[in-house]
């Protein structure tokens, strides 16, 4: 997973060096289209100073020549009151649409000192221009060029964090069905040999708490066999799943460790996958047994809301820092020395996927424990 963010990064960068490097080099080509219009422009008052004053025919033909040459560069020439003489290479069609475009366009290109004053003895006159369509656009197009670049980048990893959630989802059918097709045999021996240990009545009560595993581990089996295809949700009392759950891990856990449960209420209906739902919780309790050392204590706190309701997990366990904290849902990633690392990653999926709720670490601080939250929707009743 890791190096699948870094790939995305470094497309990222490169997409990112290659638009900078683009803006960089546009913007050199623009500075030097600016100076050389600006050139031209010079030119033209020139032209138009010599068309005013030359006497010798050749010199004006010239200039006229000179000055009928400009076809790009919008040129608006007014009196010393701003009063427009004569118009070159504006947009017409945005004349007739706007009545005040050239004086709006006068006042822009003052603002931004695109004008030239000319005194020929006999009054002065003003000469406002702008940029060449060219130029214009030359200054756009490394924007564009960016939102094209980020549009392809976005389309790409969409497209690659499909795939990747894709491959998970056959990573996840493909390991669950092996699971469960591993555990069905033994699962069979065992109750082969449960049935004859039901013949002597002096295991009676440990063969009742071995039954109880025995069932479990078939829900659990049969559930795995069927990853991939969705679940039925049924309206099941969560107050009497996670009671259940308490007392099954509470004979199961250390004799030093207390788990205890706290609701305000007796009946909170919810949509789950029974057996799916109660691995889940076993699977936040093993962790947390895991993390006491023997000894400690584990509350299972819930608070009913209007929409949903919250399961809380808290252990008084050796907690963790905050980098671990932000890994710890990661596929693969575990502080044990033994584990694949894929139970906390595969009870994110049951409640997100299955569920549509979430779950997450609540708090966690090295030495004082850690808490898990289950968040749960439900149909509130009046």
């Amino acid at each position: 997973m890791r190096q699948y963010i870094n790939w995305k990064t470094y497309l990222i960068l490169v997409a990112l060096a290659i638009v900078g490097t683009s803006l960089l080099y546009t913007n050199k080509l623009a500075a030097e289209l600016e100076e050389e219009e600006k050139k031209g422009v010079h030119h033209l008052v020139e032209g138009l100073k010599t068309m005013a004053t030359a006497t010798d025919p050749n010199a004006t033909q010239f200039a006229a020549t000179v000055v009928d040459a400009n076809e790009t560069i919008p040129l608006i020439l007014t009196d010393e009151h701003d009063e427009v003489l004569y118009t070159s290479n504006i947009d017409s069609s945005r004349l007739k649409r706007n009545k005040d475009y050239l004086n709006e366009q006068i006042v822009d290109y003052k603002a931004q000192n695109r004008v030239i004053v000319m005194d020929y003895g006999f009054g002065k006159q003003k000469i406002y221009y702008g940029e060449s369509y060219l130029l214009t656009q030359l200054r756009y197009y490394p924007y564009i060029q960016l939102g094209i670049i980020f549009l392809f980048l976005f389309v790409v990893l969409v497209a690659l964090t499909s795939a990747h959630r894709s491959l998970q989802n056959q990573v996840w059918v493909g390991m669950s069905k092996e699971t469960a097709h591993q555990l069905g045999t033994p699962l069979s021996s065992i109750e082969a040999w449960l049935e004859l240990l039901k013949d002597n009545e002096a295991n009676t009560e440990a063969v009742a708490e071995m039954q109880k595993d025995l069932d479990r581990l078939k829900l659990v089996a049969d559930r795995f066999g069927k990853v991939g295809s969705t679940p039925k949700l049924v309206e099941e009392n969560l107050i009497e799943r996670l009671r259940f759950m308490t007392e099954y891990m509470q004979k199961r856990a250390p004799s030093k460790v207390t788990i205890a449960m706290d609701s305000p209420e007796n009946n909170i209906p919810v949509n789950m996958s029974g057996p799916l739902f109660d691995w889940v919780v076993e699977n936040l309790i093993r962790n947390a047994l895991d993390a006491m050392d023997g000894k400690g204590r584990i509350d299972i706190k819930v608070t009913n809301r209007h929409d949903h309701v919250n399961i809380d997990v808290c252990d008084t366990g050796k907690g963790m820092p905050k980098h671990q904290v932000a890994k710890i849902f990661n596929p693969g990633y575990t502080t044990k020395k033994r584990g694949w690392g894929l139970g906390l990653s595969l009870a994110r999926r049951i409640i997100q996927k299955y569920h549509h709720g979430s779950i997450f670490v609540k708090t966690s601080e090295p030495g004082k424990g850690t808490t898990f939250r289950i968040t749960l929707k439900h149909e509130h009743k009046k």
